[in-house]
């Protein structure tokens, strides 16, 4: 990771591990998939890291094939072990060598993917897709397990890029995102929090509707781990102007709502959230302090934030 190009950004993320025993208790017995929810460029530096920091074995990382290209897919293949995978393809051939290629890694390694299949344009949770499911039960390893795992960030690096193009029309060079993630790493600072859960078993799955049952289980243990923080509930409760005697008002009942539903909370009352968010959504743009009133300035940008938190709730779309 020293040699990687998101090196100097990675220094300006605090990272932060959660149930780490899940993990330290799996490795001794298991052949492990960390299935985790998708951020960020960020993630596949910031987990294995976590594990490392730990003393425990590194996975070999699944990432889409833009990674790849240049000189830094050369990175990736020898610093972040990480494997190409055409995510959209449908050409039978590749699935099926895909298929065979993933099973036997697993034989030999721990694996990091991510169900989803990319990063989330809009901040929400996406549907769990069930390619490397199929994969892990082709491997044929009876002490294979899937831990999910939750990311969660204060601030996300490419939050502007994410959030204004929320619905993905073409797959840019990976270069191009590290040079506009330079851009806006100017000033930049995050927590990164993971979370692992249980181990899941797989079982046995007979049919298609078998694994997607096991990828809606495995979103929804993601979803319920992940990390409620500041920022999250500051955007969810934001209007487009609001005082913060209201606001913190709106955070306090958002918070009541989340903690009645067990969500994995890292804020407990609206004071805190505005102490703890307001400063660093104002030096990313995103909302301004006016005359004793919160502003929105990036409108898409919030709503991007309040969005990871939407799978939490039972009303959803509260963001402006």
């Amino acid at each position: 990771a020293l040699q990687h190009p998101l090196y100097p950004i990675l220094r300006k993320i605090e990272r932060r591990q959660e149930n780490l025993h899940h993990v330290t208790a799996a490795v001794r017995g298991h052949r492990i998939m960390y299935a985790s929810n998708h951020k960020s460029h960020t993630d596949y530096l910031v987990e294995p890291l976590v594990l490392d920091d730990n003393g425990v074995r590194p996975p070999v990382i699944a990432a889409g094939i833009n990674l790849f290209g240049g000189p830094l897919g050369l990175l990736h293949r020898h610093v972040t072990g990480a494997i190409p995978i055409r995510r959209n393809t449908k050409d039978p051939a590749y699935l099926i060598t895909l298929k065979a290629y993933v099973a036997e890694i697993l034989k030999r390694h721990d694996l990091l993917f991510y169900p989803e299949g990319g990063r989330s344009y809009s901040g929400e949770l996406k549907p769990a897709k069930i390619g490397l499911l199929s994969a892990a039960f082709s491997a044929e390893c009876p002490n294979l397990v899937i831990i999910p795992t939750a990311i969660a960030y204060d601030l996300v690096l490419e939050d502007r890029i994410l959030a204004r193009q929320r619905v993905k029309k073409r797959q840019r060079p990976f270069a191009r995102e590290v040079a506009e993630m330079v851009r806006y790493a100017v000033g930049y600072r995050s927590r990164a929090f993971v979370t692992f859960g249980a181990p899941i078993r797989l079982g046995d799955a007979q049919s298609r509707s078998d694994l997607v049952e096991l990828a809606r289980l495995v979103r929804a243990r993601i979803g319920a781990l992940y990390k409620v923080l500041p920022t999250a509930v500051f955007a969810a409760a934001m209007r487009p102007s609001i005082t913060r005697r209201d606001l913190e008002g709106r955070i306090d009942r958002l918070i009541e709502e989340l903690a009645a539903r067990r969500a994995n909370l890292g804020v407990t009352s609206g004071r805190q959230a505005v102490d703890e968010a307001a400063e660093p959504l104002e030096t990313r743009g995103i909302v301004v302090l006016e005359r004793g009133r919160f502003r929105v300035r990036e409108r898409s940008v919030l709503r991007y934030y309040g969005r990871t938190i939407e799978h939490l709730l039972v009303t959803t779309g509260r963001t402006h």
